[in-house]
C-alpha cells in the first residue's frame, strides 16, 4: 500500500477550499429560504403583497403556480426570475429633481 506525505502547503490548500465551499454554502442560505416550494403566506411575507394582488399575479400569469389540493405552492426560483427580469436600473432612470437629457 502506497503512503502519502501531506504537507504544509497541502493542508494550506485544503483549508483554502473548505473555507471557500463553507462561504458558498452560507452565501446560499442567506440568498433566499431554505425551501424551494413557498406558500401563499410566506410569498406575501417575503414580497409585502396583500392576498388580492397576490391572486392577480396568479390571475394575469405574472407569477406561476402549483396548486395540489387546496394549497398553492410557488416556486422560489421563479420569484427570483421574475424579480430580476422586472428590475429596473434606477441610476439610469430620471427623477423629479433631475433633467431630461435630449
Amino acid at each position: 500500500m502506497a503512503t502519502n506525505i501531506i504537507t504544509p502547503e497541502d493542508l494550506q490548500t485544503f483549508k483554502i477550499e473548505l473555507l471557500e465551499a463553507i462561504e458558498k454554502l452560507l452565501l446560499q442560505r442567506q440568498a433566499g429560504p431554505m425551501q424551494r416550494w413557498l406558500k401563499s403566506p410566506q410569498v406575501r411575507k417575503l414580497l409585502n403583497l396583500s392576498p388580492g394582488t397576490l391572486q392577480n399575479l396568479r390571475i394575469n400569469g405574472t407569477l406561476p403556480f402549483a396548486k395540489i389540493g387546496g394549497v398553492i405552492f410557488y416556486d422560489y426560483q421563479d420569484i427570483e426570475r421574475i424579480l430580476h427580469e422586472r428590475k429596473r436600473n434606477t441610476e439610469s432612470s430620471p427623477t423629479k429633481n433631475q433633467p431630461r437629457r435630449s
